[in-house]
């Protein structure tokens, strides 16, 4: 499902060498449900929310509306298989510019152990983050687009922020 921006979405990505982050890891853990339990201070750095803002809150809090939702759909069917995921993500900050990262996601069972193989035994997840290459987003940036426009093209009733994102493709923003 589309998640609708929370905060007005600027035209500027912002790198981890920008922000002091070189070679640091953005760290999270959520509940099953994807509610945030933890981020690392690299993570809030990143991301411009504060500790406060952030615990509590579904992890789509930074979810860029360019993102294609058929790459949350494959996320989420692996990690609740209680299988290892790692993929390409553009996040939005809360100042509305936005970020690459390489994801990998861990299923943890209750004793925040990570588990493989045991659905039933997920209790949240673990991920890591680590700065992709130019190569990779542009990569990705280009199967990313094409999926989101077809994505959007193929639903029947836009919302207003979603015919947004389809001008944005066509205008090579983002």
């Amino acid at each position: 499902m589309a998640v609708r921006p929370n905060v007005k979405v600027i035209d500027e990505e912002v790198t981890f060498e920008e922000e002091g982050l070189d070679a640091r890891a953005l760290i999270t853990r959520t509940d099953k449900r994807g509610i945030i339990t933890f981020a690392s201070k690299a993570y809030r750095d990143m991301t411009k929310y504060s500790k406060e803002e952030l615990i509590g809150k579904p992890h789509s809090i930074v979810r860029h509306p360019m993102m294609p939702e058929v790459a949350f759909k494959q996320m989420w069917d692996t990690i609740l298989a209680g299988k290892h995921w790692e993929g390409m993500v553009r996040n939005l900050r809360k100042d509305g510019k936005y970020y690459w990262v390489i994801v990998q996601i861990d299923p943890l069972n209750e004793a925040g152990e990570i588990i493989y193989d045991k659905p039933e035994e997920i209790a949240g997840f673990v991920a890591v983050r680590r700065e992709p290459s130019r190569k990779e987003i542009q990569e990705a940036d280009a199967i990313y687009r094409e999926l989101r426009k077809k994505e959007l093209l193929e639903k029947e009733n836009l919302k207003d922020w979603e015919r947004e994102v389809l001008v944005w493709i066509s205008e090579g923003k983002f």
